[in-house]
């Protein structure tokens, strides 16, 4: 017989009331633990010292247990985690289904879909036997196998929910089934539910681990399927407006930002010829960090981006400091990364304890491309612009500039280096067609880039000169990528 009391009522989810039972609390403590060794039921009850009163939520008694069960992992007492993970399996289900039973998968569909919060086009793109089959395929006692803190992350970020009122519209292998069914719905429809399985298994059996933009959108009417997105700046206002509207755009969609801020040119330079003096590269940084703070991914996590410049650039000294605590908030941009680029030449100056010098892109045609895309020009190039007294510079120590970079990089942890010779003669993409410029917010990844002039998409066009002996390896490199990079030459 279950332990009631009339005299407290408890609010459930849906508003109603109902007299307290605290047994059907124990059962639920109960189920949390079935199974598991060297943990106890009446260890979360004593623990979460529930203390209760009429017309309390039996929502805040749900994240009370939970509250208990996680303060109770320890190294000796690891299971605890599963005992949690449990409860708050328990509490989304409720959340999400009104429910512990779960529904059925395309009605599910149906109601979220007329919610606003997955895609129409899931109804779309699968008929409902189709929903019927991929119902067959997911295994929603997978969702047990996970541990606390991964479904406390599952519910902060990556489910499907109403972010101002925290309404939850999904459990894991629902979200699952629906990322495959979404990134595999153009496939032939004769095969394509084998693959929607294969890949569900996959992601659900953590053989592939996919990043939080892609978990937590690609369902949804943003259908969001990049994660990282590289965007090049020119130095135009033109361009660098594109380029922080663009930011907007993308850190809105969940993605995360890397940013080329290399071209733009350095402080005091002329401008129409001398008609104004160019504010310098700081203003536009703070620019582009206000663009990247101005959205929050959807309230799944703060925007963020990394932006790279040249070791030779002007600006180099005020560049290296903005992450840092020092300064002001006028001369610091500390919300976003920044990526440091070195090549073979820099490296020698080290070596041989001689100098290097430092220049605005603006003032020394040529160098800019040339030091991602052929070393040995970059090298002449940079040589004679040394040479010219008629060309604003500033010589350094290697070793003092190497050594402002490496404090840098030890006090904040957030200041990467990229070696762009070897990032364009030891990647993917052939060496002077696509030149590699820069690299993501993570400094994992290289893809080629071009400035972009337009929110439209607008870019820069280049020329792309093919040696003779390689004309046969671009013709295959370009049918490879005409997809991706639809206005190849």
């Amino acid at each position: 017989m279950s332990v009631r009391s009339d005299s407290i009522f408890v609010v459930k989810r849906d508003g109603n009331k109902e007299p307290l039972d605290i047994d059907k609390i124990h059962r639920q403590v109960m189920w949390a633990t079935e199974g598991l060794s060297g943990v106890s039921a009446s260890e979360v009850e004593i623990r979460s010292q529930l203390q209760f009163y009429s017309g309390m939520k039996t929502v805040d008694i749900q994240e009370t247990l939970i509250k208990a069960a996680a303060d109770l992992i320890e190294l000796e007492t690891p299971n605890y985690q599963f005992v949690a993970a449990r409860l708050v399996n328990h509490h989304i289900r409720k959340e999400a289904y009104g429910t512990f039973e779960i529904p059925r998968l395309f009605p599910h569909v149906q109601r979220v879909v007329a919610s606003g919060f997955y895609t129409r086009e899931l109804l779309e793109w699968y008929t409902e036997e189709e929903f019927g089959v991929l119902d067959t395929y997911i295994d929603h006692d997978r969702d047990f196998d996970l541990t606390f803190a991964a479904m406390e992350q599952w519910r902060g970020k990556y489910l499907v929910k109403n972010r101002v009122t925290s309404e939850l519209f999904e459990t894991p292998q629902m979200a699952l089934m629906l990322i495959a069914a979404t990134l595999f719905n153009s496939y032939p429809r004769h095969t394509r539910l084998k693959w929607v399985k294969e890949f569900y298994d996959s992601i659900s059996l953590h053989d592939i681990s996919l990043p939080t933009p892609i978990m937590a959108g690609v369902r949804t009417p943003q259908k969001q399927f990049s994660s990282c997105v590289l965007i090049e700046a020119d130095d135009s206002l033109d361009s660098i407006s594109a380029v922080s509207h663009a930011v907007v755009r993308y850190v809105s969609r969940k993605a995360g930002i890397g940013l080329n801020i290399g071209r733009i040119r350095a402080i005091n330079s002329p401008v129409r010829g001398g008609d104004a003096y160019h504010t310098g590269v700081v203003p536009f940084v703070k620019l582009f960090q206000s663009s990247v703070k101005s959205c929050n991914q959807g309230g799944v996590r703060s925007g963020a981006a990394t932006a790279y410049f040249p070791f030779w650039h002007l600006e180099f000294d005020d560049l290296v400091v903005l992450k840092n605590n020092k300064g002001t908030e006028d001369n610091r941009a500390r919300h976003m990364d920044y990526g440091v680029q070195f090549n073979k030449l820099a490296y020698e100056r080290l070596i041989g304890g001689s100098n290097l010098t430092l220049f605005s892109p603006s003032d020394v045609p040529g160098l800019y491309d040339a030091f991602f895309s052929d070393q040995a020009q970059f090298k002449t190039l940079y040589e004679r612009y040394e040479s010219d007294p008629a060309i604003r510079k500033k010589t350094v120590k290697a070793i003092d500039l190497f050594t402002n970079f490496m404090s840098e990089r030890k006090n904040t942890g957030r200041i990467y280096l990229m070696n762009v010779d070897h990032a364009n003669t030891h990647g993917s993409y052939i060496e002077n067609l696509a030149p590699i410029r820069q690299s993501n917010l993570c400094a994992e990844i290289l893809e080629p880039t071009w400035p972009l002039q337009s929110i439209d998409g607008g870019s820069k066009k280049v020329t792309l000169k093919v040696p003779k002996n390689r004309v046969e390896e671009f013709k295959k490199w370009r049918s490879q990528w005409k997809n991706v990079i639809p206005k190849l030459p």
